[in-house]
């Protein structure tokens, strides 16, 4: 594993890093300092962004040409969106 990119929740809850060529996502449960669960997203995935809500964590996939849309409450892939090729860094528009 190669972590890549971390995203930490506001309300301090959960951290989300990036596992760049293992393709997924983990998420660590920062009470307990612990990973709760790995998710899987698309093909190396580099960096994360969450909506100013934080209720979307979106994730940059290199090699797979998408992004990937997390559902952050239920800590579940919601889909993949191809974007062309090779997204590096991602930024979400308030």
């Amino acid at each position: 594993m190669q972590p890549v990119g971390i995203r930490l929740t506001r309300d301090g809850r959960y951290g989300f890093i990036a596992l760049g060529p293992a393709n997924h996502v983990a998420v660590v449960n920062r009470a307990a300092l612990a990973v709760d669960r790995y998710l899987l997203v698309g093909r190396r995935v580099w960096h994360l962004a969450l909506t100013p809500d934080q209720k979307r964590l979106f994730t940059t996939n290199g090699m797979s040409n998408d992004v990937t849309v997390i559902d952050v409450d239920r800590l579940e892939p919601i889909k993949s969106i191809k974007v062309g090729r090779y997204p590096w860094g991602i930024a979400i528009k308030p």
